[in-house]
């Protein structure tokens, strides 16, 4: 693949040769050119009129538009970026005789790559370390996945037209500048770990940011915000394994909030959604514990973000929504002095109950009944729902012992007893939370096609409709989807650290968040495409959705296209959101699905081109197909 892509490259002159390294600089909170932190206004030629479904649209600027950059244009940002710009092919184009895309032909066939691909496919790792990758497929369109076939067809898909693979600071501002002055869809990349198709865009230039991997420690941070003790500070690619390992090898060892899944990046989309975790009863939320960030506005510029300078962009970044305020570059967090943990695993399944689904079922509800209780007490719980099957992997103890962690979760075993229902289960103890992180919590697998949504479960309404929610689970997986649970409460923290942050308040009351994952081919027709997200957000969440009304959706992980979207992600700080939006991308140069100031900008023409609608309406901040 990699010579196709040299040829390629090659064939457009974009191949860089040695240039000059550009120096990174920094602007502390100063206006932008043209006197806004979003940078100079868009040209008018820059913009591209449509009209689609009866109504009309100024649209970012496309290969084939008489506004799309020259290769000269293409060449002279090469040389910015230090020879660092490429022409993007799809991970498994190696396995096809000729790949077309919007910039030409390439016949990319190498029987060895493809072997390659086709067996790491599936790795999260694999699919990472390549430049514009996105874990899931469903949002590529799935227009060239590994094949035994040549002779089939490859295409781009929706994935990036060239990516920057970028190296310092300038580079990233090279980027973002490129594409705002041209009006080109921008999309920021890490780690791709992503269910919303945020890491890929049709006919987008891409930055990858996976290269900044630094990591600092501090045994007392002296920056603003009230906080006096250790602290970590990480460049934008590093990843939850890196960082963990790295707080581990400390004296003492130290530990950090990140997702349960150690292959997620920690400095940008994580935090900007929130970031949940096995820590999160006791510290709350990754952005609960952010202390500065270091942030490259729409702009161009770089400034710093903390409590006490732009404090407005540190609050918006703090849980404010993915890819909507700017690019954060490094990021400083809160550590603690790692302890011992304790967990145990437990399945279900229909063996357990001589195959009677209703007492399967039944089961589930009394484990469920426990989510309160066992957040109150400071557990947290990760487990899934399938086939249907109980997997529970795993119920953890941080700071327990244990047999503190047994005697919690007995009663749930006593009463499976009393059921009659059998179950398999093991339990381990840990010196270190770092250990049992590693030991117990499952890898995942990467290069599926699924519309993933989500909901969670409030504590009211667990206590008061319990079995309308067990019901709403039961009614999802007969309907064919699967769901991944999470027990946690991450109201534990003061009230004064909750106010901090742009998380939705509602989340503080919350004893479970749900994923909900419904399989479909990212190359299905629209026709089954609109069917599937109709059963996503009006069958699968909808009934999640009437069974808590009290509960809110996790950005991250939920449905863009539910109703009310702003209130089910951010409830009342949306509008300071807004108001944060419009201040720091007032010109939309940053875009994720459904997140603050997104409301008239919609995917068009089969969700290709991102436009804003210039008429009044019925289908704002939707994706119009």
């Amino acid at each position: 693949m990699k010579s196709a892509l040299q040829y390629f490259a090659g064939a457009l002159l974009l191949a860089g040769g040695a240039v000059a390294r550009p120096q990174d600089t920094e602007v502390e909170a100063a206006a932008g050119p043209g006197g806004g932190f979003g940078g100079p206004p868009i040209p008018p030629k820059q913009w591209v009129s449509r009209t689609w479904k009866g109504e009309n649209y100024k649209c970012k600027c496309y290969p084939g538009d008489s506004c799309w950059p020259s290769t000269k244009d293409w060449q002279k940002l090469n040389t910015t970026v230090g020879g660092n710009l490429r022409v993007n092919l799809p991970p498994a184009a190696s396995c096809y005789n000729t790949f077309t895309g919007p910039l030409g032909t390439v016949n990319p066939y190498n029987a060895a790559q493809c072997a390659d691909v086709t067996a790491k496919f599936p790795n999260e790792q694999f699919q990472i370390d390549l430049p514009t990758a996105g874990l899931w497929t469903y949002f590529t369109n799935d227009t060239c996945r590994p094949t035994t076939n040549p002779a089939d067809t490859c295409t781009l898909g929706h994935y990036g037209v060239l990516y920057i693979q970028a190296q310092t600071v300038a580079h990233i501002q090279a980027g973002i500048n490129f594409a705002r002055d041209n009006n080109l869809r921008l999309v920021i990349r890490n780690t791709g770990h992503d269910f919303l198709g945020r890491s890929v865009g049709w006919g987008s230039l891409v930055i990858n940011t996976h290269s900044f991997q630094s990591i600092s420690t501090t045994n007392s941070w002296n920056g603003p915000g009230g906080y006096s003790g250790s602290a970590v500070t990480v460049g934008a690619g590093v990843q939850a394994i890196d960082a963990l390992n790295h707080l581990h090898a400390l004296t003492p060892p130290k530990i950090m909030v990140t997702g349960e899944c150690a292959t997620v990046g920690i400095a940008g989309g994580l935090p900007q959604g929130g970031g949940h975790g096995p820590l999160t009863n006791q510290q709350g939320f990754l952005a609960d514990t952010a202390l500065q960030f270091k942030v490259i506005t729409a702009g161009g510029q770089i400034v710093t973000a903390n409590a006490n300078t732009n404090a407005d962009l540190f609050k918006a970044l703090r849980g404010g929504g993915p890819a909507a305020f700017g690019v954060i570059v490094e990021a400083t967090y809160k550590t603690f002095t790692d302890v011992a943990s304790a967990g145990i695993n437990v399945d279900i399944t229909p063996a357990n109950t001589n195959g009677d689904i209703n007492l399967l079922w039944q089961a589930i509800g009394v484990f469920h009944s426990y989510s309160v209780a066992w957040v109150d007490a400071g557990l947290y719980v990760y487990y899934e729902i399938f086939g249907p099957t109980l997997h529970v992997h795993p119920i953890v103890g941080v700071g327990k012992t244990l047999a503190q962690v047994q005697a919690l979760v007995q009663p749930f075993f006593d009463d499976l007893a009393a059921l009659g229902v059998t179950y398999t289960s093991s339990s381990h103890s840990y010196s270190t939370f770092h250990e049992h992180y590693f030991a117990q919590f499952e890898p995942e697998a990467a290069g599926n096609s699924a519309l993933t949504g989500g909901w969670t479960v409030a504590r009211q309404d667990a206590v008061a409709n319990g079995t309308a929610i067990v019901n709403a689970f039961r009614a999802l997986g007969d309907a064919g989807a699967v769901m991944v649970g999470h027990m946690w409460n991450a109201g534990a923290i003061p009230q004064a650290e909750q106010d901090k942050s742009s998380i939705n308040p509602r989340f503080r009351s919350v004893v479970d968040k749900i994923i909900t994952i419904v399989p479909v081919a990212g190359n299905a027709p629209l026709s089954e495409k609109a069917a599937a997200q109709n059963l996503l957000t009006n069958v699968v969440d909808g009934g999640l959705r009437a069974a808590s009304p009290n509960g809110a959706a996790y950005v991250n992980e939920a449905d863009p296209f539910q109703p009310n979207w702003q209130t089910a992600f951010w409830g009342t700080n949306y509008p300071s959101l807004l108001t944060a939006r419009s201040k720091w991308d007032p010109q939309g140069v940053f875009y994720a699905v459904s997140t603050p100031g997104t409301e008239n900008w919609s995917q068009i023409e089969y969700e290709t081109r991102l436009c804003k609608i210039e008429s009044s309406g019925k289908g704002k901040g939707k994706t119009r197909r």
